[in-house]
């Protein structure tokens, strides 16, 4: 998967699966195997990138305070939106578009972020009221602002203001 990501990152739709196969030391007929198409193989490494991205939800979780997990894997999302623009030219490709991939992966990504958010609510370091999907809205929507190539770093300065504006009302 992270051959196949880093050639579509690169190359876009058009990169050679047989390169791709080459270069993750499997043969042309097994990659024909596990992702019979081009769509598979994409589909197939965009999913990859949404479970990662669900899984450290958890490992977060599990390891970190609440109010640090819900940061650290914010600032998660923000790596995951980068590659999504990113590799977004091979998703374009798809057959029928992108929408569907992206659907499905929508709920993967909600739930991630209601756990953690659900973790500080009980914790008491964020306030009562605080709606997940605000959050995500957020950080979704700087990230598409088309004036420069520096919205990272402003999706991730938002992490802290967004964190800060979410702890419990005084």
């Amino acid at each position: 998967m992270e051959v196949a990501k880093e050639a579509f990152t690169r190359f876009g739709a058009k990169a050679s699966l047989d390169d791709i196969a080459k270069q993750a030391a499997v043969g042309p007929g097994t990659l024909y195997r596990h992702f019979p198409t081009r769509d598979a193989l994409i589909e197939a490494v965009y999913r990859s990138e949404v479970e990662k991205l669900a899984a450290a939800a958890r490992k977060l979780a599990g390891t970190m305070p609440p109010i640090e997990a819900l940061r650290a894997w914010m600032l998660l999302l923000i790596d995951y939106i980068g590659a999504k623009h990113i590799i977004a030219p091979a998703l374009d490709s798809l057959v029928g578009g992108p929408a569907r991939l992206y659907e499905s992966s929508r709920s993967q990504i909600q739930g991630a972020i209601e756990e953690l958010v659900k973790r500080a609510k009980k914790s008491g370091d964020v306030r009562r009221d605080l709606d997940p999907s605000d959050l995500l809205r957020a950080l979704i929507g700087v990230s598409h602002v088309t004036y420069g190539s520096g919205w990272q770093q402003s999706a991730r300065r938002l992490v802290d203001i967004l964190i800060a504006g979410s702890g419990p009302a005084r």
